[in-house]
């Protein structure tokens, strides 16, 4: 493969595994810090904080569409990603993940077929990446990143934590729709594979509303689609090490997803060590290596979970991924500051100025 390398909070908070390397720059231009905001006229635009972070939406207003209309068919979108929400999260008491994690060691749950859904990806992404991503990190609960409460667990508690993390022990049976976690103790983390199937739905929406382009961002995740008034939309890409620099801006259009994984939003120094809040499933502990991951490609099916796959598996890991799939551009920050892009990605990204 051709290959590029360059060297040197909501009451239904999720426990978030990346963050905002990627940016809409919708006022068209190359800079971080409001970029987001900044919307000009010709966009209707809306925001809601959702899943524990912010998630905007824009929409061209072209083709006769109103400011009016384009805000109705926003909130019905809206509407849809909070009710996958109220299904998902652990933390919102009566939702699918919570009865699940009540019922460890029990008998089956029955959940809804978006729920359903989730868990086959995130059984899948288990076994295809080698247990790097596994969902049933929720049992590594002692890890608080919320500014205010930052917490370290005894490493007794890390070990105790980690006999109750096995992706394996996540069985479902589809023909009943149902979903069981084995052991007694053991918790679901759906942070890292449900965000982007929920702003997926939440463009879905937009799409049977008669939206044809669109934008929908959230927490460093982009999904777009068609284009803004027959131009590329501009998706800047942060420098994990420098947040408020860029490493330079995609021009998307058409089916498009970024998505975006790191280590430098929720985090806090403890003992001279970068702590952060993307954990490793194999020790327990954040992960080390790599600062920041960010992937192109077509669909959500092609990257969902795989920034924190990746972000476990090291830089090694990365590069392995990008032979693999070559139809997926991929660009890694190591932790000594190394970049490391595919050559998909190496072709699209371009200089921020």
């Amino acid at each position: 493969m051709n290959q590029v390398q360059m060297v040197p909070q909501s009451s239904g908070r999720w426990s978030r595994r990346r963050f905002a390397m990627a940016v809409p720059l919708l006022a068209g231009v190359p800079a971080v810090a409001g970029a987001a905001l900044a919307a000009p006229a010709d966009l209707a635009r809306a925001s809601r904080v959702l899943m524990g972070t912010r998630v905007d939406m824009a929409v061209p207003l072209a083709g006769g569409l109103s400011a009016r209309q384009a805000d109705a068919a926003m909130q019905r979108a809206f509407a849809e990603m909070q009710r996958l929400e109220a299904l998902m999260s652990r933390y919102l008491p009566g939702s699918d993940v919570a009865r699940l994690d009540a019922a460890a060691g029990g008998a089956a749950v029955a959940v809804a077929p978006e729920v359903l859904a989730v868990l086959r990806q995130a059984q899948r992404l288990h076994r295809d990446s080698g247990g790097a991503f596994d969902a049933t990190v929720g049992a590594l609960d002692g890890w608080h990143f919320e500014s205010g409460r930052h917490a370290v667990p005894a490493p007794r508690d890390i070990t105790r934590a980690l006999a109750l993390v096995d992706g394996s022990a996540l069985t479902l049976d589809e023909s009943q729709g149902t979903a069981q976690l084995r052991r007694h103790g053991m918790r679901l983390d759906l942070g890292g594979v449900a965000k982007l199937p929920i702003l997926q739905a939440g463009l879905q929406v937009l799409e049977c509303q008669g939206i044809e382009h669109a934008l929908v961002n959230g927490g460093g995740d982009v999904l777009v689609l068609g284009n803004r008034h027959g131009q590329p939309w501009r998706v800047g890409v942060r420098n994990p090490a420098a947040p408020g620099q860029l490493l330079g801006v995609l021009p998307v259009q058409g089916r498009v997803v970024v998505a975006s994984s790191g280590d430098y939003e929720r985090a806090f120094v403890h003992q001279g060590r970068h702590l952060h809040h993307v954990l490793d499933p194999r020790t327990g502990w954040p992960t080390q290596g790599v600062h920041g991951v960010a992937l192109l490609a077509r669909s959500v099916d092609e990257v969902n979970g795989w920034g924190t796959a990746l972000m476990v598996q090291g830089l090694g890991g990365v590069q392995a991924f990008g032979a693999r799939r070559p139809e997926v551009g991929v660009l890694a920050v190591a932790a000594d500051g190394t970049r490391w892009m595919s050559g998909p990605m190496g072709r699209r990204l371009q200089a921020a100025a």
